[in-house]
């Protein structure tokens, strides 16, 4: 089943990839483009499994690239720039949230997730 969750986190990446155009930080030396390049390929990439392949791990991978473009201002020191900063900060919360929501989703998931052992 495809999840529209999937297809935000898609439009999500491929917005990433073209940020540093479209934000003005497109310098191929810049850590701040080249992070947005590699972390939006790699949510478009996952996002597109978890298209046609629902499993939790997609989720999962999206999960943590959400969190590395949450942090990789800071970690990769372009913290400074405030165009980038943001940007990254705010597609990583929502790619972030997403992920949960679509890993929330899947009935499969959510059964091992919250499953409560019964006492007879």
């Amino acid at each position: 089943m495809k999840r529209w969750q999937d297809w935000a986190n898609l439009v999500l990446g491929a917005w990433m990839i073209l940020s540093p155009w479209a934000l003005g930080f497109a310098d191929p030396k810049s850590m701040a483009a080249v992070s947005a390049w590699i972390l939006g390929a790699a949510v478009v990439v996952f996002a597109a499994i978890a298209m046609y392949a629902p499993k939790a791990w997609e989720e999962g991978v999206n999960l943590i690239l959400g969190l590395a473009l949450i942090a990789s201002p800071w970690v990769l020191n372009f913290a400074a720039q405030s165009s980038p900063t943001t940007n990254a900060a705010i597609v990583g919360i929502l790619v972030t949230a997403l992920a949960v929501w679509a890993m929330l989703a899947d009935p499969a998931l959510r059964g091992r997730l919250f499953h409560r052992h019964q006492t007879r």
